[in-house]
């Protein structure tokens, strides 16, 4: 059975980060049209005007606001969380990254390779920043984007930020592996929590501008696009297509904590389905290493487990 959104978004205010392009654009038009108000978290203040302008010309009543967000940025996460100006939160799509290209290695202001920085350890910080809001927000979600590049790549705890081995396609699939490897081990801490929040990880399979709608001024299509993108069409899908599935998952009650979602068709197109993980993927000893250093890079630690409560003596040792 197919599932829509209808008017579930009412009343529910998600922060979709890198809202002003691609998949993360569709993930709040959808929202939007869902009744949703929607914050843009966008690097570019002036792409994100351009994605509100789009959006409001196909829903028209759409509840929008936008707040600047650099995640290469660590240092700018305070300021931008406290320019939400909110009290609660009912998801946050953790959607926004960078894919390089070229032989060279690109780092951010404090050293932090570009890919790594941005796609994984901003958003680290960022649900860190915004956990006092989501705690406060009974049923909140936090949604992590990876990938379906992830599946193929392994995460070198040696060499996370690719000093030693520089390759953009791998380090970019890296980076979106470390993200999912943080969702699934935001879930084990939010239940070792007892908390309410729920934190799922989706992908939006293999998604082509030259099969997306046009959206302008924001993107258009042309028509040699377009022709182009035909055969692929059997395999792949668009990027509204891609973004179906993260919306579902800020909305569907019946999708739970810890799962992941991606398409029905071989995982890059169709439907949104559960899907089974590869092991490489929720390892939790990779995934608590990864957190260890993620902490040590930000000076954050989003969720910290419960300390453990010290062991009674019995009577025969005291």
């Amino acid at each position: 059975m197919t599932w829509h959104i209808g008017r579930r978004a009412e009343e529910k205010t998600v922060l979709v980060t890198g809202a002003s392009a691609g998949i993360g654009y569709f993930v709040a038009e959808q929202l939007a049209a869902g009744g949703a108000t929607v914050v843009l978290g966008c690097r570019d203040t002036t792409k994100a005007e351009l994605a509100a302008q789009a959006i409001r010309a196909r829903v028209p009543d759409a509840r929008l606001r936008s707040v600047r967000l650099d995640l290469a940025d660590l240092s700018s996460m305070p300021g931008t969380v406290a320019d939400l100006g909110i009290e609660s939160l009912d998801a946050v799509v953790l959607n926004a990254g960078v894919m390089t290209s070229g032989p060279d290695r690109r780092v951010n202001t404090r050293g932090h390779e570009l890919m790594f920085a941005t796609n994984h350890l901003g958003h680290f910080a960022l649900v860190a920043h915004l956990e006092p809001v989501l705690t406060a927000t009974e049923n909140s979600r936090v949604i992590t984007v990876g990938s379906f590049a992830a599946r193929s790549e392994r995460l070198e705890l040696a060499d996370l930020q690719s000093e030693h081995d520089y390759r953009p396609k791998r380090s970019y699939g890296r980076s979106k592996l470390a993200q999912m490897l943080f969702g699934f081990e935001l879930d084990r801490r939010l239940r070792a929590r007892g908390a309410t929040t729920a934190s799922i990880v989706v992908h939006p399979g293999g998604a082509l501008d030259s099969l997306t709608p046009s959206r302008p001024p924001l993107f258009v299509r042309t028509t040699s696009q377009r022709i182009r993108g035909l055969p692929t069409g059997m395999v792949l899908h668009g990027k509204h297509a891609g973004a179906r599935a993260i919306a579902r998952a800020v909305l569907d009650t019946d999708i739970n904590s810890g799962e992941l979602w991606g398409p029905r068709v071989f995982g890059l197109r169709g439907q949104a389905h559960r899907e089974t993980p590869r092991a490489h993927m929720t390892d939790p000893g990779t995934a608590a290493e990864l957190w260890s250093a993620s902490s040590a890079l930000t000076g954050l630690d989003p969720f910290p487990l419960p300390a453990k409560e010290p062991r009674l003596r019995s009577a025969r040792q005291s």
